[in-house]
């Protein structure tokens, strides 16, 4: 009973903000480009529902209508996955571009100590050094057509579905290989004469892999979501 002696029962969820929150839920991608979605998409149903009020519907009439004339959120949800994706792919292999240079100064750093050096350690690790690099500056390769294909290009050709999966298993290859140079290094600078400059290429290597395998691991995730939904 209220104060008033009447009895009040539960209030009812927004339509809108309840379709608002379902699609909120299923949907994955890097979360600026998310949130632009899921805002543009609640501007679209606000304006949909001040239409329907205008042309004397009620309010709780007027917002059934506008989620109705939307879809559902499972009928709606593919299509921004996809886009999500696409935009996740590309977050992706602009971290692989970007922090490639990353390991090349570690095979630099890694290959001006060793020079001269009687142990090891210090030779192996500049020949895996040297590996790692080759291997990852062939994925920044990779990233860098993928770019291509996921933006200008994108205007003239569709993009292959199976491209963001690529990129995923590229970026997760990548990130692998940062992280086993971070092992690498890091062990190197214990037994190398001039270990600063080499626990600073370890650095390098371990901040690559930090922007790179979260992002790798985002993209297998909505690579996965596309072929559910």
């Amino acid at each position: 009973m209220s104060a008033h002696g009447r009895q009040t029962g539960p209030v009812e969820a927004d339509p809108v903000e309840k379709y608002i929150a379902d699609l909120t839920a299923v949907l994955h991608g890097p979360a600026r480009a998310k949130a632009r979605m899921i805002e543009e998409i609640r501007d679209g149903l606000t304006e949909t529902v001040a239409a329907h009020i205008h042309g004397g519907s009620t309010s709780t009439r007027a917002a059934d209508d506008a989620v109705r004339e939307f879809g559902t959120p499972e009928e709606v949800a593919p299509g921004c996955q996809r886009e999500l994706t696409i935009a996740q792919a590309r977050h992706t292999a602009w971290a692989v571009a970007l922090t490639a240079p990353f390991l090349t100064a570690c095979w630099y750093l890694t290959s001006s100590t060793a020079s001269g050096q009687d142990g090891l350690m210090p030779r192996a690790a500049q020949l895996l050094a040297t590996q790692l690099a080759t291997v990852v500056g062939a994925i920044a390769l990779l990233a860098a057509a993928a770019l291509a294909v996921t933006g200008t290009l994108a205007r003239r050709l569709p993009t292959p579905p199976r491209l963001p999966l690529a990129i995923a298993w590229a970026g997760t290859t990548a990130g692998v290989a940062m992280g086993v140079a971070t092992l690498t290094l890091t062990v190197a600078s214990l037994l190398a004469t001039d270990w600063p400059l080499v626990a600073l290429a370890g650095a390098f290597a371990a901040v690559s892999h930090a922007v790179v395998a979260p992002s790798a691991r985002a993209c297998r995730r909505c690579a996965r979501l596309v072929r559910v939904l």
